[in-house]
C-alpha cells in the first residue's frame, strides 16, 4: 500500500523527470541535423554510461543479482537503445513537433506494461481518463496539420512501445535496486557494445558540427539519458507505475513549447486549452489509480 507521503513525493519526482524528458525530442533534432542518428544514439548512451559507471564506483554500489540482470537488459533495450535510436531515425523524416505527438501514447504504453510486468490493477475508470488524455494529445497534434511520414510514424510508434516497456520494467526494479541504480546499471550493461561502436561511427568531419549540435547531444546524454531517469524511476517506484506514469501526458506540451521556441516549429495557441484538459485527465487517473 502506497502512503500519502510516498504518493506526493512520487508525483514531485515524476514531474521533475517529465520536465527534463520534455527537451529530449527538440535536443535530439538539434543533434541529428548535424550528425547521424546512429552516432547520436551511441554517443548519448556512451557518455551517460561512463558517467553512470563513475557514480556507481564512487558510491561503491553492489552489483545486481542474477534475477535482476534480465529486467536490466529490458531497461537497456527499451530506454538506452530502442527509444533513442528509433526516435532519432524517425526525426530524419518528421519534425520534432510531429514526433512529440506519439509521446501522448507513452502513458498508455507504460500503464499496459505496468499491468503486464508489474502486476498493478488500476480502476476501470483510470483507463477511461488515460484514453481520453491520449486522444486529446493526439487530436491536438493532428489539428496542427503537421505533415507526416509513414516511415517516421512507424519508427516513433515502435520507439514508444519499447520506451513503455523500459519505463515499467525500470520502475518495478527500482523498488529493490533503487531508482538511479537501475538506469546506471542499464547504461553500464550497454557500454561494452557502445564504446567500440562510438569509434566505428565517429563522424569524419567532426569540425562541421556546430554548437547547437553539441548542445543537443550534451542534453540528451546528461538529462535525457541519465539525470531525468533518476527522478523518473524514483517517482514511478514511489507513486506507482500506472499512476505517476500519466504525468507523461504533459510531456508533449512542454516539448512542443520547446520545439516552437528553439526550433521555430509552428505550434497553435490551442495548446493552452488542451493542456487544461490533459491536466484534468491526469487528476482523474490519480483519483482512480487504485
Amino acid at each position: 500500500m502506497i502512503s500519502k507521503n510516498e504518493s506526493i513525493n512520487g508525483w514531485i519526482n515524476g514531474f521533475i523527470g517529465v520536465l527534463l524528458f520534455s527537451g529530449s525530442m527538440p535536443a535530439t533534432k538539434l543533434a541529428v541535423m548535424e550528425m547521424s542518428p546512429i552516432f547520436a544514439t551511441i554517443a548519448r548512451a556512451g557518455i551517460a554510461g561512463i558517467l553512470a559507471l563513475s557514480v556507481l564506483l564512487i558510491y561503491r554500489e553492489k552489483r545486481p543479482d542474477k534475477k535482476q540482470i534480465f529486467p536490466l537488459l529490458l531497461v537497456s533495450l527499451g530506454c538506452v537503445i530502442g527509444f533513442p535510436l528509433l526516435s532519432a531515425l524517425a526525426l530524419q523524416y518528421v519534425s520534432s513537433a510531429h514526433s512529440i505527438v506519439f509521446l501522448g501514447m507513452l502513458p498508455m504504453a507504460t500503464a499496459i506494461f505496468g499491468v503486464l510486468r508489474g502486476g498493478e490493477r488500476p480502476h476501470p475508470v483510470f483507463w477511461l481518463f488515460s484514453v481520453i488524455g491520449s486522444l486529446l494529445v493526439i487530436g491536438y497534434a493532428v489539428s496542427q496539420g503537421i505533415s507526416a511520414s509513414p516511415v517516421g510514424d512507424i519508427l516513433m510508434l515502435l520507439a514508444v512501445i519499447l520506451c513503455g516497456l523500459g519505463y515499467a520494467e525500470g520502475a518495478r526494479l527500482s523498488k529493490t535496486l533503487g531508482g538511479w541504480q537501475v538506469i546506471s546499471w542499464a547504461l553500464v550493461l550497454a557500454l561494452p557494445v557502445m564504446i567500440p561502436l562510438f569509434f566505428i561511427y565517429f563522424p569524419e568531419h567532426i569540425e562541421t558540427v556546430s554548437f547547437r549540435g553539441w548542445f543537443g547531444l550534451a542534453y540528451i546524454s546528461l538529462f535525457s539519458m541519465f539525470i531525468g531517469f533518476i527522478f523518473w524511476y524514483k517517482g514511478l517506484a514511489q507513486g506507482g507505475i500506472t499512476t505517476v506514469g500519466q504525468l507523461q501526458l504533459l510531456q508533449p506540451f512542454f516539448g512542443l513549447a520547446l520545439a516552437a521556441y528553439f526550433l521555430h516549429e509552428p505550434v497553435s495557441m490551442g495548446m493552452l486549452g488542451i493542456t487544461v484538459g490533459v491536466i484534468l485527465c491526469v487528476a482523474g487517473t490519480k483519483r482512480f489509480a487504485k
